[in-house]
């Protein structure tokens, strides 16, 4: 049997990550992966996680089952985070195996109610939000988004793009720090999508997996918020992952925004009952590290704190690179470096470009140019700056 079994193309971001790993030239630069990581290449541990660790493993009593839904704690906390004083009477929302999880619970969740369905996703987009819909046989269609020319959003495409997407199918949004080109839409801009989707009768699924590395932790959920406030049905796929380092944990969450109390039931059974069937009781170490660290206040503050120290280095670090090639290439035309978000920009360049930095500098990105910022440091954005220009982009 599994001798009949087709070969899968293999991810291109791993396959990458393994081209570094093989290179074995000095002063290499990663920026291909998106992790984060420090000024001296490391992905650490942060403070408030390390604290809620060593408290979860002196206080708890037992690794039985929680609930299929994750626990309430952990929900209750995260819809806080996500979704500050708005009203979640008609809200439910279940743990996830990380923000990954969470986007593949919310496709299943609204195919299950709109067989018919057609995903409206941004082009470009994570290239594993294809993959997934992709594996899962559902029908999509990209809409406009990114300007080649400006590096900003071509948001009249955008708006036209969408607008074409019909009752019950889902239109899928970055909440901040789009990936993979780092332009976002502003709020007004905001104000104008859902103007169009309460017109549709499309529905919105928000992934928000960098919120606290844009603007801020509460600035970069204020566009959800809106969406949230502004639409009867609105899915959310928020991730945990980079905000509180916790990658390997998985931690994650589906929350669901209902029109009325009996569809919000329905929901969280619904939900629930995917939850089972994909891989029954959700994991919990990194909720309750979640957990532990939202409801405490002296540990939300310190990691309040270390995530903002995070979000002001990739900034000091893509004022730095504008800079740097405003120097070299005597215009400013990238400085849309600096007007980006978040961890990653996308530059660009052609694919041939991106394999001469690769080939004559070392300098490792994905084939589209996307680049992940916290993959540079004070000394290696000089470095990128000069291969960058000598690329002839």
């Amino acid at each position: 049997m599994l001798s009949s079994l087709q070969p899968q193309a293999p991810d291109k971001i791993l396959m990458l990550m393994e081209e570094f790993k093989a290179d074995s030239r000095q002063g290499k630069i990663d920026l291909g992966v998106g992790v984060y990581k420090d000024p001296q290449g490391v992905t650490p541990v942060m403070r408030a996680v390390k604290a809620a660790e060593k408290r979860i493993w002196e206080e708890q009593t037992t690794k039985a089952y929680t609930g299929l839904a994750g626990t309430p704690e952990y929900r209750a906390a995260m819809a806080g985070l996500v979704l500050g004083d708005a009203p979640k009477d008609r809200l439910a929302s279940v743990a996830s195996v990380g923000g990954t999880g969470a986007i593949r619970q919310a496709l299943e969740l609204a195919r299950l109610a709109n067989p018919d369905l057609t995903v409206y996703v941004s082009d470009p987009t994570w290239p594993n939000h294809l993959s997934i819909m992709k594996f899962m046989g559902l029908p999509f269609v990209e809409y406009r988004y990114f300007d080649n020319e400006t590096r900003g959003v071509d948001f009249e495409a955008m708006k036209d793009d969408i607008a074409k997407a019909g009752k019950g199918d889902i239109v899928l949004l970055h909440g901040c720090c789009h990936n993979p080109t780092g332009a976002n839409l502003t709020l007004d801009q905001w104000r104008e999508v859902i103007a169009i989707l309460e017109k549709s009768g499309a529905v919105p699924l928000v992934d928000l997996a960098y919120q606290g590395f844009g603007d801020g932790i509460e600035a970069d959920a204020e566009a959800t918020r809106l969406v949230a406030k502004g639409l009867p049905e609105v899915l959310i796929a928020a991730s945990c992952s980079k905000n509180f380092g916790i990658y390997r944990e998985r931690t994650g969450i589906l929350i669901a925004l209902a029109d009325g109390e009996q569809a919000r039931d329905l929901a969280q059974g619904s939900m629930a009952y995917l939850n089972r069937q994909n891989f029954s009781f959700p994991p919990d170490h990194g909720a309750r590290i979640v957990t532990t660290i939202l409801e405490d206040q002296a540990l939300k503050s310190d990691w309040q704190a270390e995530v903002e120290e995070i979000r002001t280095t990739l900034l000091a670090l893509r004022e730095q690179l504008a800079s740097e090639l405003r120097d070299l290439s005597g215009s400013d035309r990238f400085d849309f470096i600096a007007r980006h978000r978040g961890m990653f920009s996308r530059l660009g360049a052609t694919p041939e470009q991106v394999a001469a930095m690769r080939e004559d500098a070392a300098i490792y990105m994905v084939g589209d140019s996307r680049l992940n910022i916290a993959g540079l440091n004070r000394e290696t954005v000089p470095v990128l700056a000069r291969a960058i220009v000598e690329a002839g982009l």
